[in-house]
């Protein structure tokens, strides 16, 4: 069953590629993993069969909204983990043994049919990773998944560089999640520009967090991040000239609510106030900190409060201390909490919280956007947020690890 644009490389294998289509859409993973074998053994290179699998799936891993509250009870969505999925099998093929490369692609295929339409999934009309996850039972022979959000065509907008990229995320801050979508396309048409566009990607997902985790239901989890990253790294590997399903994959949900920017207003409040807005200046600098600072830093985030969080970094900042240096040490908190979790369905947030900074990092490494000195400020309140939700949370806590012998 064809659902979107042909496939983009005449000489790719195209009925191999419909039948793929049409046992995900089917919700078929057997028969979907059978396809994607069949185009492993022909040698079809592994750039092509991931631009048709984010193809595939694009238009059904969209939600209208990431939150429902039935029966005064909060839900929680999230949709992208296909398109994470494709981002982290390419790289995971050079880290593992050559005869195990393909494995990634085939997880993430075998994951796909599970993946559609999490909206339908959460509301018990359609099988897959929510309804499991809700214990919804669902007892009908499940539709066909749903587009929420149509495929649009890019829009130009007159105007500086500076002034586009506000005014598109403006739109995402408003929930224009259709005009952000356009405006964002036709931004992605500046080529000259394009990395300083892509950086603005990254910079509104890493923005949308969570304010606070103990007793919550609904957050980002640090996903629209992911997802940005996701989108920018699948696009320069497959080419933008070839990647348009990606942005349709990956760009519309950043405007899609609820949206949580309070966080990211610390940051700027806290940058503004105690460090006189001196952003350049502070990402400048390039001195590491002490293992002594580093261990302060990481007790700080795991034992304390959110004000002495802040002004921790605050003070490692007006000392001198590389930005990416201490990111390096909220990182390292972030695996202190995933250590000091006990049970298994408090592992998410730690998680998440560990994700989240390996992608700022990613973000500090990629890209020299102006007010990424911000962040630094909201990954250390997710994982001292993190770390205070273990802490209050039974069966986790600190516990002797001894290392693995040799």
């Amino acid at each position: 069953m064809a659902t979107t644009a042909p496939v983009v490389n005449e000489s790719a294998p195209a009925a191999e590629y419909a039948r793929l289509e049409e046992r995900i859409i089917a919700r078929d993973q057997t028969g979907a993993s059978d396809v994607l074998y069949r185009l492993m053994k022909q040698g079809r290179p592994v750039t092509e069969i991931t631009r048709e699998t984010v193809r595939i799936h694009a238009p059904y891993t969209h939600v209208p909204y990431h939150q429902r509250l039935d029966d005064g009870i909060v839900k929680f969505v999230n949709n992208d983990h296909c398109l994470l999925s494709e981002r982290v099998g390419l790289p995971l093929r050079s880290m593992i043994r050559p005869e195990l490369a393909w494995l990634p692609m085939a997880q993430t295929v075998w994951y796909m049919p599970t993946g559609l339409d999490p909206w339908n999934q959460l509301i018990g009309k359609a099988p897959g990773h929510y309804t499991r996850l809700y214990d919804i039972e669902v007892n009908t022979t499940p539709p066909l998944p749903e587009r929420h959000w149509p495929d649009q065509a890019p829009v130009q907008v007159e105007g500086a560089l500076r002034e586009r990229l506000n005014h598109w995320l403006t739109l995402v801050q408003r929930g224009e999640v259709l005009e952000s979508y356009r405006v964002f396309l036709g931004l992605m048409q500046d080529v000259p520009n394009r990395r300083h566009v892509l950086a603005q990607l990254a910079f509104a997902g890493l923005i949308d967090v969570q304010d606070r985790m103990w007793h919550n239901r609904s957050y980002t989890t640090g996903h629209k991040g992911y997802r940005a990253r996701a989108t920018i790294e699948l696009g320069d590997a497959i080419g933008w000239d070839q990647a348009h399903d990606v942005l349709y994959a990956g760009v519309p949900d950043i405007a899609v609510g609820p949206r949580w920017y309070s966080c990211y207003e610390v940051g700027c409040n806290v940058v503004q106030s105690l460090l006189d807005g001196r952003d350049a200046e502070l990402l400048r600098q390039e001195m590491p900190l002490t293992p002594a600072e580093e261990a302060m830093l990481v007790d700080v985030i795991t034992r304390q409060r959110e004000f002495s969080v802040i002004d921790a970094v605050v003070a490692l900042l007006k000392a001198g201390r590389s930005a990416r240096r201490i990111l390096d040490a909220i990182q390292i908190a972030a695996a202190q909490v995933i250590l000091e979790t006990g049970e298994p369905n408090n592992y998410s947030m730690a998680q998440h919280g560990y994700e989240y900074c390996n992608t700022v990092g990613w973000f500090y490494d990629s890209f020299n956007h102006p007010h990424r000195l911000k962040l630094l400020f909201v990954a250390a309140l997710f994982i001292n947020r993190g770390s205070e939700h273990q802490a209050n949370t039974p069966g986790n806590g600190r516990r002797t690890i001894a290392p693995p012998q040799g």
